[in-house]
């Protein structure tokens, strides 16, 4: 039996165990050293040569990860470790740093229970450091940290050994400051990092060794013996001393949970269902025999076999050639293949029980986020995945041979079901296909995946995607059916923007309000107590709330009110651009008493054009998109690099000094940040550090916005010039 196999055999033999399963992300920073991290662990899990980890980058098998030397996609691995004479079953994700596929992130989190996350030791705690941990949190995941690099604290910086133990604590605070300030209430305390017990460790990922408090108790390894290997070039020694799976993978059994202690407190978190339910209580207690639940968390297309989706399976097992159901499409479908990733390859098995990472082959039509369960025992969805992020930028996309236009429709659905973070649609007018992703790059790697299924396309320069909103309040606006019997009075204003702010990160639910218990929410984030209880739908960060008091009728056209609202603010009056933000309030309405004329002809133009009547009544605004932009650059250079700054659009917000090293902290147009790269390596001489984090829209500066909106409006085919109100209530 070959040593693969053996593990196999493991592998299928502690899937049963969840005391002993871990499932664990891999999360930084880019360029940090989270791929060459995740080779080394596979490396010390006898599945890749030594020699070959972090040259291999074994988990980036996508071509274009090779090329681009980035992680795009999260990859899954399953190994096993052996920890004082126990065998674990380590189910590892490792995910991108880039902030333009910050969404495979979010999807990764919902699948497993703990986090290591990589810092650098030279550059610190990073902007994407901070987003990667807020992530984590947000789905319950703990984290341990890793610091990464330290040989280049001594070998390049020669920093001394009180110098480097002052860098430890102080990235160390930093860790765990946004530990605490953004862990869920009950965790605050014991989810932060503590040297002393070891979730925290630090080392080189490249020369595949690390320390902890408890491997210097047991080897006698110490900071200066670190410091002489280092300068001596011994760091080979080192690794055998004190190897880096060892340690790494040693503090993962120690202090991540595994999906018994986890499911506990995640469950009730993620699942809407009955938790006294059989199925809310096969979950909590991760039994293998309760009803089926799965939480697809990705779904990518295989050349051989059709779809492949990853999820994580909370309750009961996952068997091959079963049927299942697919709560959110309301399908059924029959599973041909369920197993394990063994990182470019899958591990078939003949079923993957509660508390496991699966790959599933015949889900048809799940997407990220569906809920898979038996068709005998229909259970509720999981609660949605939230994406940090939303698309900024689009590119019009045809194909260039004119007999290609059906498959291209086809590979675009492909594309938009294995990444849900890009938008795909088809704009009427234009007969254009565009597609919207998180930034230029990630628009590149979507291009390159068009054609790599063969489909030869050409783009157009990228487009800014803006937001629509208003200044003021609105007068009261009438808008009437066509059959100008039914009446609606509406009025609008900006939201406040604690409320906004709440709905921005997921801490007030988007979707139609239900029950009187969500009133508390909205007056919690400052709505007034009349208003929070009267709330009908919360769409695009917008409220539509009815303050009409005993109208005849009104209760049978709710839906197609709440339907209009929602339609009207996915294509906003000004530039047709999504509206948010926005605060609609129904005051009167004349219904007429025949069913028969308040139907939907009738109702939903009534209401679209009263919303759009009062949005250019109300200081109509354009938003645009904002990044934040960190640059680390010697102060010979700061100077060359804050004009790049302020030359497209940008204010500097903050500016620090590390040694002779200068940051700068500052927020860019993402309409300006085109061709950056290039133009900020030619300020420093290719001697700086720079990344970017969406930072949500801002206002157009009002001098801009008449000619923006005409730029928008002639590519989307309408008239140059925005309709006034008069023009919908007329």
């Amino acid at each position: 039996m070959s040593r693969r196999e053996k593990m196999i055999a493991k592998i299928k033999d502690l899937m049963y165990k969840p005391d002993s399963i871990r499932n664990i992300g891999i999360c930084a920073h880019i360029d940090h050293g989270k791929t060459t991290l995740s080779d080394n662990l596979l490396a010390g899990a006898g599945m890749i040569s030594e020699e070959l980890a972090g040259d291999q980058r074994f988990l980036d098998f996508d071509e274009q990860e090779q090329a681009r030397g980035i992680t795009i996609d999260a990859a899954n691995v399953s190994m096993v470790h052996n920890y004082k004479d126990e065998e674990y079953l380590i189910n590892l994700i490792d995910t991108p740093g880039h902030v333009d596929f910050g969404g495979d992130v979010t999807r990764a989190m919902r699948a497993v229970d703990g986090a290591v996350v990589v810092v650098c030791a030279v550059e610190g705690i990073m902007p994407q450091t901070e987003t990667v941990l807020r992530q984590a949190l947000k789905e319950n995941v703990k984290p341990v940290l890793f610091i990464n690099k330290v040989d280049r604290l001594i070998n390049e910086l020669k920093l001394e050994p009180d110098e480097l133990q002052k860098r430890f604590i102080n990235i160390y605070m930093e860790a765990n400051k946004l530990i605490k300030n953004m862990a869920p209430e009950d965790k605050k305390e014991e989810w932060a990092v503590d040297f002393t017990d070891g979730s925290v460790a630090f080392g080189s990922a490249y020369h595949n060794w690390a320390i902890n408090v408890p491997m210097m108790q047991e080897t006698g390894v110490n900071f200066k013996d670190i410091i002489d290997y280092c300068n001596e070039d011994k760091q080979k020694e080192l690794a055998q001393k004190v190897p880096l799976s060892e340690v790494l993978l040693g503090m993962v059994v120690e202090h991540l949970p595994s999906p018994k202690v986890s499911q506990e407190y995640r469950v009730p978190n993620i699942w809407e269902g009955d938790i006294e339910s059989p199925a809310g209580q096969g979950m909590i207690t991760t039994s293998p025999d309760g009803p089926l639940a799965v939480m697809v968390t990705n779904v990518s297309v295989d050349k051989h076999a059709g779809e492949i989706a990853t999820g994580r399976v909370y309750g009961g097992s996952i068997e091959k050639g079963t049927e299942v159901y697919l709560v959110g499409s309301h399908s059924k479908s029959r599973v041909q293949q369920v197993g394990v990733y063994f990182g470019p390859e899958r591990v078939n098995t003949d079923a993957v029980p509660a508390g496991n990472i699966v790959y599933i082959a015949g889900a048809k039509g799940a997407i990220a986020g569906e809920t898979i369960c038996s068709p005998e025992d229909k259970i509720k969805e999981f609660e949605g995945l939230d994406h940090i992020s939303e698309p900024v930028v689009t590119v019009a996309v045809e194909a260039k041979n004119t007999k290609d236009l059906p498959k291209l429709i086809e590979v675009l659905r492909q594309v938009a079901k294995e990444d849900p973070t890009i938008k795909v649609e088809i704009n009427e007018e234009t007969g254009e296909h565009l597609v919207s992703g998180m930034g230029e790059l990630h628009l590149e790697v979507i291009s390159y995946r068009i054609k790599e299924k063969g489909v030869e396309i050409q783009t157009s320069e990228p487009i800014v995607v803006y937001r629509e909103t208003v200044s003021q309040l609105s007068p009261q606006v009438e808008g009437k059916s066509p059959n100008k019997h039914n009446r609606f009075y509406i009025t609008v204003e900006p939201l406040e923007d604690e409320l906004f702010k709440a709905l921005q990160e997921g801490k007030l639910k988007e979707g139609k309000v239900k029950g009187k218990e969500s009133a508390n929410d909205f007056m919690e984030y400052g709505l007034d107590k009349e208003e929070a209880r009267k709330v009908w739908d919360v769409y695009n960060r917008s409220l539509f709330i009815n303050a009409t008091r005993g109208i005849q009728y009104l209760d049978e056209v709710k839906e197609l009110l709440i339907e209009g609202f929602e339609s009207a603010l996915n294509d906003g009056p000004l530039a047709k651009e999504i509206a948010m933000g926005l605060k609609f309030k129904l005051h009167d309405a004349k219904l007429h008493e025949d069913a028969v004329h308040r139907g939907p002809a009738q109702v939903l133009p009534a209401i679209r054009n009263a919303i759009y009547a009062s949005m250019m009544s109300a200081g109509p605004t354009l938003l645009e998109p904002m990044q934040k932009v960190f640059i680390n650059t010697p102060q010979d250079y700061m100077g060359p690099c804050t004009r790049e700054i302020q030359n497209r659009r940008g204010q500097i917000v903050d500016m620090g000094q590390e040694g002779d090293m200068a940051t700068i902290e500052s927020k860019v147009p993402v309409a300006e940040m085109f061709g950056f790269a290039g133009d900020i390596r030619s300020a420093a001489e290719g001697r700086c550090l720079w990344s970017t984090e969406m930072s949500g829209f801002e206002r157009l500066p009002r001098e801009m916005q008449n000619q923006i909106v005409k730029e928008i409006r002639q590519r989307k085919g309408l008239s140059p010039e925005p309709y006034g109100p008069e023009h919908y209530v007329g």
